[in-house]
């Protein structure tokens, strides 16, 4: 018996995952899809696809955080955010660092998420 507030199941194993496991998939899952691309659910996940292949630059960092904010605000209410930046890989790819806190507890936590 444990005490997870959140238990799921890990998608490239099958496995169980707990908590905080679980809300950085939940994190990674909205932000990498597209809205409109559920059937059941249109308007879930964020606008980072429409921005992917354009120019690095100052402008597509703010717009690429504004669609992480706006999904993950919409979408996952077990955080609150508190930062957001945005960094590139070596290889050109964007990953997004997410600092806040669990809305449940206020422990706070930190994500790496892939955003290209």
């Amino acid at each position: 018996m444990t005490n997870s507030k959140y238990i799921g199941m890990a998608r490239e194993s099958g496995h169980a995952i707990e908590d905080m496991a679980h809300i950085r998939q939940s994190v990674s899952d909205i932000l990498q899809t597209p809205v409109g691309s559920r059937v059941m659910r249109r308007d879930y996940g964020s606008l980072i696809s429409e921005l992917i292949d354009r120019p690095q630059n100052a402008a597509l960092r703010l717009q690429i955080m504004a669609a992480c904010y706006g999904a993950i605000l919409k979408w996952e209410p077990r955080v609150i955010l508190s930062a957001l930046t945005i960094d590139t890989t070596v290889d050109g790819k964007m990953v997004a660092n997410i600092t806040g806190a669990r809305s449940d507890t206020s422990v706070d936590f930190s994500l790496t998420v892939p955003v290209s």
